[in-house]
């Protein structure tokens, strides 16, 4: 089985996330910023795809995904940025910085599956 780090804020993101992730037969990880993320992708270096939220206190997307990219791992997981963030400079910033894929929010099932399928992550 699969694993998945959604990483979002709100509570009621990450609920939903997980449903779906539940429903797509991956095994779901959470974390409420950026900086309870990296620690929870480094405690699982197998880890497969990341959920990213840009808009987070602490550590916001763009940090973890820039720490994560920087870190030597031996496999680097696929990040799916997830956000309310739709200017072309910002999702230009987030592919140049290692993002995979970018979903807008509001997002459904579909749209994350079919990006999951594209990465090689489903």
């Amino acid at each position: 089985m699969k694993t998945i780090l959604l990483v979002d804020d709100s509570r009621a993101v990450r609920l939903v996330g997980r449903r779906m992730m539940g429903t797509l037969g991956l095994e779901v990880l959470e974390a409420e910023d950026g900086k309870q993320a990296l620690e929870v992708a480094r405690a699982n270096p197998d880890l497969d795809a990341v959920l990213l939220d840009w808009n987070m206190p602490i550590m916001d997307g763009m940090e973890f995904l820039t720490a994560l990219r920087a870190d030597d791992r031996a496999k680097q997981p696929i990040v799916v940025m997830c956000t309310t963030e739709n200017d072309m400079p910002q999702i230009v910033q987030a592919m140049q910085a290692g993002a995979n894929e970018y979903i807008m929010k509001p997002f459904t099932e579909d749209i994350v599956r079919d990006k999951l399928e594209e990465t090689g992550v489903l």
